[in-house]
């Protein structure tokens, strides 16, 4: 009976996203951005800011998303070339995409490749079965998952299902860094799957290796391992940004997330 009167106080708690805006995932702080090219005398140590190398100052001023991890050093150092992105949508389907300013040319790429994978996915209609892989994950991103499948992102009314099997899966979610144990494990799951199939690259850590890489025991993601086909940034990424990916991944949005929603 608690759950009765619960569910009356407090209404629908599902998002609307993607048919309508998110008020809560449209101001969340999800990337990096460059607001603004510095002097060229102001160049020096810029780049060594960033833990992981994410920027890139070789033409002009970049930060490679694949491989933030939201620490915000840049941002506290240097506020007046960098700030954060208020954006859920910030999966992109290739890894230059990552790489903010856009380059001349990206929106050419990214149109291509997305009409490519349309076309391969045509066949999954308005249904994803996803196998879950935790390739060396710290365990972070798993939490944002989970939630996927709770009241508030309600990952099944899009017709997104988990599934235990590789053999029913369409889609292949990957964390982690691609430790060297789960290799194997990885390329076993990948090639039981029926094709067409796809790949998501899910965090900095599956993207690029994240905070420490290569090692002993780690890859610089999983991108070695096995095609990736979505990318989707974040340490973690949020909810949002995975179920975004997702919808990605089946066509059903723009080639950023702008355009079409079905």
């Amino acid at each position: 009976m608690p759950w009765v009167t619960r569910g009356l106080r407090e209404g629908v708690v599902t998002t609307r996203y993607p048919r309508r805006p998110d008020g809560y995932g449209e101001g969340f702080a999800a990337a990096v951005t460059v607001t603004d090219q510095p002097p060229p005398e102001t160049l020096d140590g810029l780049a060594g800011i960033c833990p992981t190398g994410a920027i890139g100052v070789e033409r002009r001023v970049t930060v490679d998303r694949g491989r933030c991890i939201l620490c915000g050093r840049c941002v506290a150092s240097r506020p007046e070339v960098f700030a954060y992105e208020a954006s859920i949508e910030t999966g992109r389907l290739a890894r230059r995409l990552l790489v903010t300013p856009p380059d001349e040319g990206d929106g050419e790429l990214e149109a291509k490749v997305a009409a490519e994978l349309a076309a391969r996915v045509r066949s999954f209609g308005r249904s994803l079965h996803v196998r879950h892989v935790d390739a060396g994950s710290d365990g972070s991103a798993e939490w944002e998952i989970a939630a996927l499948t709770g009241p508030i992102y309600d990952l099944h009314r899009l017709g997104i299902f988990f599934t235990a099997s590789p053999r029913h899966a369409d889609l292949l979610l990957v964390t982690g860094a691609g430790t060297a144990g789960m290799i194997e494990p990885l390329v076993r799951t990948y090639e039981a799957m029926p094709h067409p199939k796809v790949v998501l690259a899910a965090g900095t850590d599956a993207v690029s290796g994240g905070l420490v890489h290569p090692t002993y025991a780690t890859r610089g993601g999983i991108a070695g391992i096995v095609a990736v086909d979505v990318w989707v940034p974040g340490s973690p990424p949020s909810p949002f940004s995975i179920l975004h990916g997702l919808l990605l991944a089946m066509g059903r949005l723009g080639a950023a997330g702008r355009g079409r929603r079905r």
